[in-house]
């Protein structure tokens, strides 16, 4: 079959979604190479294991071609997966999943691109290689990721977040790393090189939200990476580029895991200006 015939139905997984901009990324992706195809929302809430078996028994029939996984079902999903990646297997949890050789394979794309966006965004990672150590608020799903990217970039991490079990719990996933943990009520920022928000604190429509305590301030020359997208410039970034701070959103994370998820399915690596410009305002 041709690339001009195939059609290719692709599509995102989570509850809510009605603020995803995946569609519109991966669109662009599948217009880039001139591919036949459409990604689409599939809302399905936390406790409706059934809607997730169903769709995954369409990507097993060969309906679906590959789904992304978000918040709430990136950990819930993979009991319902034959295989994982060692990357997925190692975080603990999917943001996607296709087909190979009748398997359904959970992977994990979200840790490489945020750790390349990371890099972009931190420029030369020689001139801070002797400051490396970075505080990741929240224990999630997304927390997973970043904190696996960032223990395998050298990094010293320390999680921090309301439910001090789940942040245990997290840290004692990478028992090969000492991941340290520090809670909400004692957060202090003055050790700290990097601060990382995982949790959707700030998240539109709750866009004068931070994860931040009100008695916690940011600390001088502290870049601040937030994983919220969703407004351009939550609560925590704006406050932090008001002290003169480097913020960036998730924005570009969004993108680069959006492209290796899209090259998995499709073996094709879209142009990440064409990505970008996709979702430009």
């Amino acid at each position: 079959m041709s690339l001009s015939t195939f059609h290719y139905s692709l599509g995102l997984i989570g509850f809510p979604l009605s603020h995803s901009l995946s569609p519109i990324i991966h669109n662009a992706a599948l217009r880039s190479f001139n591919l036949g195809g459409d990604y689409s929302l599939f809302p399905i809430a936390s406790d409706d294991k059934q809607g997730l078996k169903n769709l995954l028994t369409r990507l097993r029939a060969g309906e679906l071609h590959g789904l992304n996984v978000t918040i709430p079902h990136k950990q819930n999903v993979i009991e319902l997966l034959d295989e994982l990646t060692p990357t997925a297997k190692s975080i603990g949890a999917v943001n996607t999943i296709y087909l190979q050789d009748s398997k359904l394979i959970g992977d994990n794309t979200d840790a490489a691109g945020f750790l390349l966006d990371l890099n972009k965004f931190l420029g030369n990672q020689s001139s801070i290689e002797n400051r490396k150590s970075a505080i990741v608020l929240g224990a999630g799903g997304s927390a997973r990721a970043i904190v696996y990217a960032l223990l395998n970039d050298g990094w010293n991490v320390t999680i921090s977040a309301r439910r001090i079990e789940q942040a245990r719990q997290l840290a004692t996933s990478f028992t090969q790393y000492s991941v340290r943990i520090m809670s909400l009520a004692d957060l202090s920022l003055s050790t700290f090189y990097l601060i990382v928000n995982t949790t959707p604190l700030g998240m539109t429509p709750n866009v004068n939200d931070s994860p931040l305590p009100n008695d916690v301030s940011l600390k001088p020359d502290m870049p601040v990476y937030d994983l919220v997208y969703n407004p351009r410039e939550t609560k925590l970034v704006r406050d932090a580029r008001a002290q003169g701070l480097t913020a960036t959103t998730g924005l570009g994370m969004l993108i680069e895991q959006a492209a290796l998820s899209f090259e998995i399915w499709t073996g094709h690596n879209p142009p990440r200006e064409t990505l970008y410009q996709s979702i430009e305002p």
